[in-house]
């Protein structure tokens, strides 16, 4: 399977006659499985019509970071791409990401990104050796962003020598290696849960929570990308992973999350818990509608099996058990109590009282209590970027 599919790649194309050959890479990504979507500064769309690459990408192509008074979204781009490529990368869009700018949507989606950023540099040969060009690639490179090596040939101005954007499928392969050194979860196996459970009184009322499934997702989704062998178990939503080489077992009660987890436990290398599992169930589901009554209606509860303290009490020595905590009071001392009572390894802990955290919305603001008792506080993020971060905290302390 080519290392690029399912992965989501953000094409940036800039101001160059070299912008044809961002065609031929389109297709050549989508030929490996990529998901790509363009975007384009204004000038590169005096080379290439938007039009070419909406058609081949099914996708909108923004030009600008306001057009027909809406707002595209920038830091949404910059958030949904696994990696972004800016080819061409001319000498002026290079000196804007070296210094921060952000006159058109290329850079300002460049200064919102997340994911690895990579440049395809295209340019004539003089501009090339230019000491100001030289000083920029320096510090993209010191920011951590990597060069696609440069060609050598004919240039537009007549010219001969570097200054040519590398050929599509070379452009391709470079980000192909790219991702395969960063599969730095890979040959592990991850089992996680997400998603709320329903545990029903009759056949249509049940007891439930808010819980979207968005967190856990995220993590799968993360994971995935870095090489692990992803089962998520996920309860009812109407949200699916975008990977799909994630295996997806769908459940609705917590006895059916218990029974899934329990039958691929063994396997797996690691466990997150961030499903928002039912602490209780009706002890009995009548078989067909409770018709309303003029008096009360009692409804006895028994517990349901603790899903992440079974699986703690049959954890072997290499495996590792990640929990998830969501509080309304005495966040750390409640959340903290679980690590040891549980057997996790770590704990992931959000309260439903930090503004933007908790059910339903697309951020989160987690802190990450150790076994060692060790607290590790983080900002308000994208739910996407509490992933990266979470599973960073498992990569760096435990594999």
């Amino acid at each position: 399977m080519s290392i690029l599919k399912h992965k989501r790649i953000l094409l940036a194309v800039s101001g160059s006659i070299a912008a044809y050959k961002s065609v031929i890479l389109l297709r050549e990504l989508q030929k490996r499985g990529a998901e790509v979507k363009v975007i384009m500064t204004p000038s590169a769309a005096k080379f290439v019509a938007p039009l070419t690459f909406a058609s081949l990408s099914k996708s909108d192509v923004y030009t600008e970071v306001v057009s027909n008074d809406a707002w595209n979204n920038h830091v949404e781009l910059g958030l949904w791409a696994d990696a972004m490529v800016v080819a061409p990368c001319t000498a002026n869009t290079l000196a804007g990401m070296a210094h921060g700018l952000a006159h058109n949507i290329v850079l300002a989606v460049y200064l919102s990104a997340k994911c690895p950023v990579y440049y395809a540099p295209a340019m004539d040969r003089d501009m090339w050796k230019h000491p100001t060009t030289l000083r920029n690639r320096e510090l993209l490179q010191s920011y951590g962003l990597k060069e696609v090596p440069i060609g050598d040939g004919y240039l537009a101005s007549g010219l001969i020598g570097e200054g040519r954007m590398d050929e599509p499928e070379d452009i391709a392969d470079f980000l192909a290696m790219q991702f395969k050194a960063s599969q730095d979860l890979s040959g592990m196996n991850l089992l996680m849960t997400a998603g709320p459970t329903r545990e029903y009184i009759d056949p249509v009322r049940f007891i439930s929570n808010p819980s979207s499934g968005k967190m856990g997702i995220a993590i799968a989704e993360e994971a995935s990308r870095r090489g692990a062998q992803v089962t998520l178990v996920l309860g009812p939503t109407n949200r699916m992973p975008e990977d799909k080489s994630i295996q997806v077992v769908k459940v609705v009660t917590a006895q059916d999350m218990y029974e899934a987890c329990a039958e691929r436990y063994a396997e797996c290398n690691v466990a997150i818990m961030t499903a928002a599992v039912a602490d209780y169930r009706p002890a009995e589901q009548a078989e067909h509608k409770i018709k309303k009554k003029s008096d009360d209606l009692s409804v006895a509860l028994e517990r349901t099996t603790d899903i992440a303290a079974t699986l703690g009490g049959k954890k072997q020595p290499k495996q590792v058990l990640v929990g998830f905590a969501l509080e309304t009071q005495d966040g750390l001392a409640n959340a903290s109590k679980k690590v040891a009572k549980k057997n996790f390894d770590f704990i992931v802990l959000n309260s439903l009282a930090d503004s933007g955290a908790g059910f339903g919305v697309d951020t989160n603001k987690i802190t990450i209590i150790d076994k060692d008792g060790s607290h590790h506080p983080y900002e308000l993020k994208s739910k996407r970027a509490v992933a990266i971060d979470i599973v960073n905290y498992l990569k760096n302390n435990y594999l």
